[in-house]
């Protein structure tokens, strides 16, 4: 949880990723009663249950686009893992779905393949490049999300977004 309160469920209105209290009036933007208006997202596809969208909202709440931290478990043994970031792409029912960042340079690993860049942001305080894995679409639950880093560009959030569908159909 963050200090600008619980983190809401994204719902879909009008073709477009909303939070649950805020209303759009007829072609207008979305507001949130008391606060103005609001970006949201552009719908997008579904891939393995999760409705992706890119809706970044440096607000203290995860939101599709953004890098954010959380605990996500080593791929050899699930019950062990660390502190990492995370592209958040979208929501699977109540939970975030995302894939997890690394700044370690894929070009000689088996899974290589499965590597996006995504340059690089303030989710790394040395500012080196990433590279999204689209091979691991991970869930959280909204409280195991530790804090936002940053967001990326659209242009690398689709590229990552593509190949999670290559990979997860």
């Amino acid at each position: 949880m963050t200090s600008s309160g619980p983190i809401r469920r994204l719902a879909t209105a009008a073709g477009r990723l909303v939070r649950p209290g805020r209303r759009r009036a007829a072609g207008g933007p979305v507001t949130d009663p008391g606060t103005g208006p609001d970006r949201a997202g552009e719908s997008g596809p579904v891939i393995d249950g999760v409705a992706v969208g890119y809706a970044p909202e440096l607000d203290g709440d995860p939101d599709p686009g953004e890098v954010v931290w959380a605990w996500v478990p080593y791929e050899e043994d699930a019950n062990q893992g660390k502190d990492r970031p995370v592209l958040i792409l979208g929501w699977d029912g109540d939970r975030l779905a995302g894939v997890p960042l690394s700044s370690k340079d894929p070009r000689h690993r088996h899974d290589a393949g499965t590597r996006v860049p995504v340059g690089t942001g303030g989710w790394d305080r040395d500012r080196r490049p990433s590279w999204a894995d689209a091979d691991r679409l991970l869930r959280f639950a909204p409280n195991e999300i530790r804090r936002e880093g940053s967001s990326i560009p659209r242009d690398r959030f689709d590229e990552v977004v593509a190949r999670v569908r290559q990979l997860h159909g």
